[in-house]
Protein backbone atom coordinates (compact mmCIF):
# COMPACT_ATOMS: atom_id res chain seq x y z
CA UNK A 1 0.00 0.00 0.00
CA UNK A 2 3.03 2.17 -0.01
CA UNK A 3 2.20 3.32 3.77
CA UNK A 4 6.03 3.63 4.89
CA UNK A 5 5.85 7.19 6.16
CA UNK A 6 3.92 8.53 8.67
CA UNK A 7 2.60 11.20 6.36
CA UNK A 8 1.01 8.51 4.26
CA UNK A 9 -0.68 6.46 7.48
CA UNK A 10 -2.13 9.33 8.42
CA UNK A 11 -3.66 10.52 4.76
CA UNK A 12 -5.17 6.75 4.36
CA UNK A 13 -6.19 7.06 8.05
CA UNK A 14 -7.85 10.13 7.30
CA UNK A 15 -9.09 8.99 4.35
CA UNK A 16 -10.53 5.75 5.28
CA UNK A 17 -11.41 6.05 8.80
CA UNK A 18 -13.09 9.75 8.68
CA UNK A 19 -13.95 10.88 12.49
CA UNK A 20 -17.67 12.43 12.45
CA UNK A 21 -17.61 16.16 11.40
CA UNK A 22 -19.61 19.07 13.37
CA UNK A 23 -22.62 18.53 10.91
CA UNK A 24 -23.04 14.67 11.16
CA UNK A 25 -22.53 15.37 14.67
CA UNK A 26 -25.73 17.88 14.93
CA UNK A 27 -27.77 15.39 12.31
CA UNK A 28 -27.15 12.41 15.41
CA UNK A 29 -27.66 14.36 18.56
CA UNK A 30 -31.38 14.79 16.99
CA UNK A 31 -31.83 10.65 16.58
CA UNK A 32 -29.96 9.95 19.63
CA UNK A 33 -30.83 10.92 23.44
CA UNK A 34 -27.39 13.00 25.14
CA UNK A 35 -26.76 8.97 26.74
CA UNK A 36 -26.23 7.36 23.78
CA UNK A 37 -24.24 10.58 22.24
CA UNK A 38 -22.19 9.88 25.24
CA UNK A 39 -21.70 6.67 24.35
CA UNK A 40 -20.86 7.06 20.59
CA UNK A 41 -18.08 9.51 21.57
CA UNK A 42 -16.57 7.23 23.91
CA UNK A 43 -16.12 4.72 21.55
CA UNK A 44 -15.08 6.92 18.52
CA UNK A 45 -11.91 8.56 21.00
CA UNK A 46 -11.23 4.54 22.67
CA UNK A 47 -9.87 3.36 18.30
CA UNK A 48 -7.08 5.25 16.86
CA UNK A 49 -7.82 4.94 13.17
CA UNK A 50 -3.60 4.74 12.85
CA UNK A 51 -4.29 1.18 14.70
CA UNK A 52 -6.33 -0.15 12.34
CA UNK A 53 -4.20 1.32 9.45
CA UNK A 54 -1.29 -0.23 10.84
CA UNK A 55 -2.84 -3.56 12.15
CA UNK A 56 -5.99 -3.95 10.27
CA UNK A 57 -6.51 -5.63 6.96
CA UNK A 58 -8.44 -4.37 4.71
CA UNK A 59 -9.64 -6.76 1.72
CA UNK A 60 -9.93 -4.72 -1.95
CA UNK A 61 -10.82 -7.83 -3.92
CA UNK A 62 -14.56 -8.37 -5.55
CA UNK A 63 -15.45 -10.59 -2.85
CA UNK A 64 -14.60 -9.10 -0.28
CA UNK A 65 -16.84 -9.19 2.88
CA UNK A 66 -18.62 -5.84 4.10
CA UNK A 67 -17.30 -5.23 6.67
CA UNK A 68 -17.46 -1.26 7.10
CA UNK A 69 -20.94 -1.48 6.05
CA UNK A 70 -24.15 0.71 7.18
CA UNK A 71 -25.56 -0.55 9.91
CA UNK A 72 -28.89 0.52 8.93
CA UNK A 73 -29.19 -1.90 6.22
CA UNK A 74 -29.64 -5.45 6.40
CA UNK A 75 -27.82 -7.59 4.28
CA UNK A 76 -28.85 -11.26 4.06
CA UNK A 77 -25.02 -12.72 3.79
CA UNK A 78 -23.99 -11.89 7.27
CA UNK A 79 -27.03 -10.78 8.94
CA UNK A 80 -29.91 -12.47 10.46
CA UNK A 81 -33.82 -12.36 8.60
CA UNK A 82 -35.54 -10.15 10.75
CA UNK A 83 -38.91 -11.10 11.93
CA UNK A 84 -41.95 -10.62 10.03
CA UNK A 85 -44.39 -11.35 13.08
CA UNK A 86 -44.23 -8.45 15.64
CA UNK A 87 -47.77 -9.86 17.03
CA UNK A 88 -47.86 -10.69 20.31
CA UNK A 89 -48.98 -14.12 21.52
CA UNK A 90 -52.75 -14.69 22.25
CA UNK A 91 -53.42 -14.25 25.76
CA UNK A 92 -55.41 -17.98 25.87
CA UNK A 93 -53.25 -19.84 23.45
CA UNK A 94 -52.95 -23.65 24.12
CA UNK A 95 -51.77 -26.40 22.99
CA UNK A 96 -53.97 -28.38 20.12
CA UNK A 97 -55.03 -32.08 20.34
CA UNK A 98 -55.31 -34.84 18.48
CA UNK A 99 -58.55 -34.08 16.48
CA UNK A 100 -57.41 -30.25 15.99
CA UNK A 101 -53.71 -31.13 15.25
CA UNK A 102 -55.26 -33.98 12.58
CA UNK A 103 -57.96 -31.17 11.30
CA UNK A 104 -55.05 -28.76 10.38
CA UNK A 105 -53.26 -31.07 9.07
CA UNK A 106 -56.16 -32.04 6.25
CA UNK A 107 -56.74 -28.32 5.80
CA UNK A 108 -52.93 -27.53 5.28
CA UNK A 109 -52.96 -30.27 2.07
CA UNK A 110 -56.34 -29.08 0.80
CA UNK A 111 -54.93 -25.94 0.61
CA UNK A 112 -52.23 -27.65 -1.68
CA UNK A 113 -54.64 -28.88 -4.27
CA UNK A 114 -55.87 -26.61 -7.03
CA UNK A 115 -59.27 -25.79 -6.67
CA UNK A 116 -60.02 -24.75 -10.26
CA UNK A 117 -59.11 -28.55 -11.58
CA UNK A 118 -62.16 -31.25 -11.21
CA UNK A 119 -60.08 -34.25 -10.47
CA UNK A 120 -63.44 -36.81 -10.89
CA UNK A 121 -62.89 -39.44 -13.22
CA UNK A 122 -59.49 -38.02 -13.51
CA UNK A 123 -57.10 -41.09 -14.31
CA UNK A 124 -53.89 -41.77 -11.77
CA UNK A 125 -51.37 -40.73 -14.62
CA UNK A 126 -53.58 -37.17 -15.44
CA UNK A 127 -53.70 -36.57 -11.29
CA UNK A 128 -50.38 -36.83 -10.47
CA UNK A 129 -48.98 -34.55 -13.99
CA UNK A 130 -51.51 -31.63 -12.48
CA UNK A 131 -50.03 -31.95 -9.11
CA UNK A 132 -46.57 -32.16 -10.46
CA UNK A 133 -47.07 -29.17 -12.48
CA UNK A 134 -49.15 -26.98 -9.83
CA UNK A 135 -48.28 -27.92 -6.25
CA UNK A 136 -45.55 -25.54 -5.38
CA UNK A 137 -43.71 -26.48 -2.21
CA UNK A 138 -39.97 -25.81 -1.77
CA UNK A 139 -37.82 -28.89 -0.90
CA UNK A 140 -36.77 -27.01 2.48
CA UNK A 141 -40.23 -26.15 3.11
CA UNK A 142 -41.87 -29.78 2.63
CA UNK A 143 -39.15 -30.55 5.42
CA UNK A 144 -40.70 -29.16 7.79
CA UNK A 145 -44.34 -29.53 6.44
CA UNK A 146 -45.08 -32.07 9.34
CA UNK A 147 -43.84 -29.47 11.81
CA UNK A 148 -46.89 -27.05 11.72
CA UNK A 149 -48.15 -24.63 14.54
CA UNK A 150 -48.37 -26.34 17.66
CA UNK A 151 -50.82 -23.43 19.47
CA UNK A 152 -54.60 -22.56 19.18
CA UNK A 153 -55.50 -19.70 18.77
CA UNK A 154 -53.20 -17.61 17.82
CA UNK A 155 -52.16 -14.28 16.29
CA UNK A 156 -50.75 -15.24 13.12
CA UNK A 157 -47.77 -17.97 11.83
CA UNK A 158 -45.67 -18.92 14.49
CA UNK A 159 -41.37 -18.02 13.83
CA UNK A 160 -40.34 -20.55 11.89
CA UNK A 161 -36.35 -21.17 10.65
CA UNK A 162 -37.89 -22.40 7.15
CA UNK A 163 -36.45 -19.77 4.59
CA UNK A 164 -38.53 -18.71 1.94
CA UNK A 165 -37.97 -20.72 -1.30
CA UNK A 166 -37.84 -19.10 -4.66
CA UNK A 167 -40.45 -21.08 -5.83
CA UNK A 168 -41.12 -22.51 -9.38
CA UNK A 169 -42.82 -19.03 -11.18
CA UNK A 170 -39.93 -16.65 -10.04
CA UNK A 171 -40.17 -13.54 -12.25
CA UNK A 172 -37.26 -13.80 -14.57
CA UNK A 173 -36.09 -17.53 -14.07
CA UNK A 174 -39.29 -18.87 -14.95
CA UNK A 175 -38.63 -21.54 -17.29
CA UNK A 176 -34.78 -20.95 -17.50
CA UNK A 177 -33.15 -23.96 -15.80
CA UNK A 178 -35.16 -26.75 -17.11
CA UNK A 179 -33.63 -30.24 -17.27
CA UNK A 180 -33.36 -32.19 -20.42
CA UNK A 181 -36.13 -34.46 -21.26
CA UNK A 182 -35.88 -37.23 -23.57
CA UNK A 183 -39.43 -38.23 -24.54
CA UNK A 184 -37.67 -41.88 -25.91
CA UNK A 185 -37.53 -42.13 -21.92
CA UNK A 186 -41.35 -42.45 -20.97
CA UNK A 187 -41.03 -40.57 -18.14
CA UNK A 188 -38.67 -42.85 -16.48
CA UNK A 189 -35.72 -39.87 -15.93
CA UNK A 190 -37.27 -37.21 -15.43
CA UNK A 191 -34.21 -36.42 -12.93
CA UNK A 192 -31.64 -36.64 -15.92
CA UNK A 193 -29.86 -39.53 -13.87
CA UNK A 194 -29.05 -41.62 -16.34
CA UNK A 195 -28.60 -38.98 -19.66
CA UNK A 196 -24.91 -39.30 -19.28
CA UNK A 197 -24.91 -42.84 -18.86
CA UNK A 198 -27.31 -43.34 -22.05
CA UNK A 199 -24.52 -41.12 -24.49
CA UNK A 200 -21.19 -43.55 -22.93
CA UNK A 201 -23.13 -46.38 -22.84
CA UNK A 202 -26.03 -46.49 -25.83
CA UNK A 203 -28.44 -48.04 -23.87
CA UNK A 204 -31.71 -47.01 -23.28
CA UNK A 205 -33.14 -45.73 -19.62
CA UNK A 206 -35.67 -48.70 -19.90
CA UNK A 207 -32.88 -50.99 -20.68
CA UNK A 208 -30.85 -49.85 -17.89
CA UNK A 209 -33.35 -49.97 -15.36
CA UNK A 210 -33.76 -53.40 -15.92
CA UNK A 211 -30.36 -54.33 -15.28
CA UNK A 212 -29.69 -55.74 -11.74
CA UNK A 213 -27.73 -53.59 -9.69
CA UNK A 214 -26.45 -54.27 -6.21
CA UNK A 215 -23.74 -53.19 -3.54
CA UNK A 216 -21.76 -55.56 -2.57
CA UNK A 217 -18.52 -54.26 -0.05
CA UNK A 218 -19.05 -50.85 2.04
CA UNK A 219 -16.36 -48.88 3.83
CA UNK A 220 -16.20 -45.84 5.75
CA UNK A 221 -12.61 -44.22 6.14
CA UNK A 222 -11.74 -41.75 8.66
CA UNK A 223 -9.19 -38.34 7.50
CA UNK A 224 -7.82 -36.89 10.23
CA UNK A 225 -7.08 -33.63 9.65
CA UNK A 226 -6.95 -30.35 12.16
CA UNK A 227 -10.84 -30.19 12.05
CA UNK A 228 -11.39 -33.36 13.31
CA UNK A 229 -12.21 -36.81 11.90
CA UNK A 230 -13.72 -36.53 8.40
CA UNK A 231 -15.50 -39.37 7.61
CA UNK A 232 -16.04 -40.68 3.92
CA UNK A 233 -17.45 -43.78 2.71
CA UNK A 234 -16.18 -46.22 0.04
CA UNK A 235 -18.70 -48.14 -2.30
CA UNK A 236 -18.03 -51.06 -4.46
CA UNK A 237 -21.36 -52.69 -6.53
CA UNK A 238 -21.53 -54.66 -9.69
CA UNK A 239 -24.21 -54.78 -12.43
CA UNK A 240 -25.68 -57.58 -14.49
CA UNK A 241 -28.07 -58.80 -17.22
CA UNK A 242 -28.45 -62.29 -15.74
CA UNK A 243 -27.41 -63.32 -19.44
CA UNK A 244 -23.44 -63.49 -19.66
CA UNK A 245 -22.78 -59.25 -18.98
CA UNK A 246 -20.96 -58.29 -15.82
CA UNK A 247 -19.93 -55.02 -14.78
CA UNK A 248 -18.27 -53.54 -11.40
CA UNK A 249 -18.09 -50.02 -9.81
CA UNK A 250 -16.52 -48.05 -7.14
CA UNK A 251 -16.63 -45.06 -5.28
CA UNK A 252 -15.88 -42.86 -2.70
CA UNK A 253 -18.08 -39.58 -1.15
CA UNK A 254 -18.81 -38.10 2.28
CA UNK A 255 -22.20 -39.09 1.80
CA UNK A 256 -22.97 -42.82 1.65
CA UNK A 257 -26.06 -42.27 -0.56
CA UNK A 258 -23.94 -40.41 -3.50
CA UNK A 259 -21.04 -43.03 -3.46
CA UNK A 260 -23.42 -45.60 -3.83
CA UNK A 261 -25.48 -43.93 -6.88
CA UNK A 262 -22.05 -42.76 -8.26
CA UNK A 263 -20.72 -46.84 -7.88
CA UNK A 264 -23.88 -48.25 -9.76
CA UNK A 265 -23.84 -45.85 -12.54
CA UNK A 266 -20.27 -46.99 -12.92
CA UNK A 267 -21.18 -50.51 -12.66
CA UNK A 268 -23.73 -49.88 -15.70
CA UNK A 269 -21.04 -48.12 -17.81
CA UNK A 270 -18.48 -50.93 -17.09
CA UNK A 271 -20.32 -54.24 -18.06
CA UNK A 272 -18.51 -57.04 -20.12
CA UNK A 273 -18.71 -60.09 -21.78
CA UNK A 274 -18.09 -63.34 -19.30
CA UNK A 275 -17.90 -66.51 -21.60
CA UNK A 276 -19.80 -69.10 -20.04
CA UNK A 277 -20.36 -72.66 -21.14
CA UNK A 278 -23.52 -73.94 -22.01
CA UNK A 279 -25.15 -70.65 -20.07
CA UNK A 280 -24.32 -72.12 -17.17
CA UNK A 281 -21.12 -72.48 -15.92
CA UNK A 282 -17.62 -71.52 -17.34
CA UNK A 283 -14.83 -73.00 -19.62
CA UNK A 284 -12.72 -75.19 -16.97
CA UNK A 285 -10.86 -74.05 -14.17
CA UNK A 286 -9.49 -70.74 -13.49
CA UNK A 287 -7.66 -68.88 -11.05
CA UNK A 288 -6.84 -64.59 -10.51
CA UNK A 289 -5.03 -63.31 -7.23
CA UNK A 290 -5.29 -59.43 -6.23
CA UNK A 291 -3.45 -58.43 -3.39
CA UNK A 292 -2.73 -61.63 -0.89
CA UNK A 293 -6.25 -62.55 -2.06
CA UNK A 294 -6.35 -65.43 -4.18
CA UNK A 295 -9.68 -67.03 -6.02
CA UNK A 296 -10.06 -70.39 -7.69
CA UNK A 297 -13.03 -71.47 -9.87
CA UNK A 298 -14.34 -74.46 -11.12
CA UNK A 299 -16.51 -75.42 -13.47
CA UNK A 300 -19.37 -77.82 -12.59
CA UNK A 301 -22.29 -80.10 -14.26
CA UNK A 302 -25.90 -79.53 -14.39
CA UNK A 303 -27.32 -79.45 -11.32
CA UNK A 304 -24.75 -78.73 -8.98
CA UNK A 305 -25.70 -75.19 -8.24
CA UNK A 306 -24.04 -72.43 -7.04
CA UNK A 307 -21.65 -73.17 -3.80
CA UNK A 308 -19.27 -70.01 -3.04
CA UNK A 309 -19.08 -67.26 -0.90
CA UNK A 310 -22.15 -64.68 -0.46
CA UNK A 311 -20.44 -62.20 -2.59
CA UNK A 312 -19.43 -65.17 -5.25
CA UNK A 313 -23.07 -65.81 -4.87
CA UNK A 314 -24.21 -62.39 -6.01
CA UNK A 315 -21.73 -62.27 -8.64
CA UNK A 316 -22.41 -65.53 -10.51
CA UNK A 317 -25.92 -64.83 -10.49
CA UNK A 318 -26.15 -61.21 -11.95
CA UNK A 319 -23.67 -62.94 -14.57
CA UNK A 320 -26.18 -65.63 -15.07
CA UNK A 321 -23.86 -68.67 -13.63
CA UNK A 322 -25.81 -71.79 -12.49
CA UNK A 323 -23.46 -74.09 -11.91
CA UNK A 324 -19.74 -73.59 -10.23
CA UNK A 325 -17.56 -73.72 -7.21
CA UNK A 326 -15.68 -70.88 -5.70
CA UNK A 327 -13.14 -71.10 -2.78
CA UNK A 328 -10.16 -68.71 -1.59
CA UNK A 329 -7.09 -70.37 -0.40
CA UNK A 330 -6.02 -67.45 1.51
CA UNK A 331 -6.89 -63.97 1.53
CA UNK A 332 -10.81 -62.79 2.58
CA UNK A 333 -10.39 -59.04 2.03
CA UNK A 334 -13.91 -58.13 0.80
CA UNK A 335 -12.59 -55.67 -1.76
CA UNK A 336 -10.03 -58.22 -3.52
CA UNK A 337 -12.46 -60.97 -3.22
CA UNK A 338 -15.02 -59.41 -5.47
CA UNK A 339 -11.92 -57.84 -7.63
CA UNK A 340 -10.15 -61.30 -8.00
CA UNK A 341 -13.45 -63.09 -8.77
CA UNK A 342 -14.37 -60.75 -12.09
CA UNK A 343 -10.61 -61.06 -12.85
CA UNK A 344 -10.71 -64.52 -13.15
CA UNK A 345 -14.22 -64.72 -14.80
CA UNK A 346 -12.46 -62.75 -17.55
CA UNK A 347 -9.36 -64.35 -17.93
CA UNK A 348 -11.44 -67.24 -19.05
CA UNK A 349 -9.51 -69.28 -22.35
CA UNK A 350 -11.61 -70.18 -25.64
CA UNK A 351 -11.75 -73.24 -26.74
CA UNK A 352 -12.28 -72.13 -30.17
CA UNK A 353 -9.10 -69.92 -30.22
CA UNK A 354 -7.09 -72.84 -28.33
CA UNK A 355 -7.98 -75.18 -31.14
CA UNK A 356 -7.48 -72.86 -34.37
CA UNK A 357 -3.93 -71.44 -32.28
CA UNK A 358 -2.93 -75.75 -32.53
CA UNK A 359 -4.16 -76.09 -36.10
CA UNK A 360 -6.91 -78.72 -34.23
CA UNK A 361 -10.65 -79.48 -34.85
CA UNK A 362 -12.90 -78.96 -31.54
CA UNK A 363 -15.52 -81.45 -31.05
CA UNK A 364 -17.60 -81.03 -27.53
CA UNK A 365 -18.18 -84.68 -27.07
CA UNK A 366 -21.38 -84.19 -24.77
CA UNK A 367 -23.46 -82.36 -27.76
CA UNK A 368 -21.87 -85.05 -29.89
CA UNK A 369 -23.66 -87.74 -26.82
CA UNK A 370 -26.68 -86.16 -26.13
CA UNK A 371 -27.41 -84.56 -29.41
CA UNK A 372 -26.93 -81.24 -28.40
CA UNK A 373 -29.66 -81.95 -25.86
CA UNK A 374 -28.00 -81.04 -23.11
CA UNK A 375 -28.89 -77.96 -21.11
Amino acid sequence: MGLVTPAKIDEFSNNNFPRYSPEEIEILKTKYTPEQMSALEAGEAAIDPKDLTIQGRIRRDPYKMLYLDDFSKIYPIIDKRPKTNKTLPHPQARFMDDDEVAEDMNERLLNLIPKDVNFEGMPRDEVEKVLRERVDLGFEESKYFLEPQTLKPTNGPTQSAVAPHLGKKLPGVEGMFKAEIDPADEGLDDQGIYQDLKKRTGLRVKEILELKVRVLVVRYVHNQTRLGKIRRAWVLAIAGNENGRLGIGEAKSVEYIVASQKAKLLAVQNLQPIRRYEDRTIYGNVKAKVGATVVEIEARPPGFGLRASHRFFELFRHVGIHDIAARMPRGRNPMNSVKACVKALLSQKDPEEIAIGRGKKLVDVRKVYYGGKVY
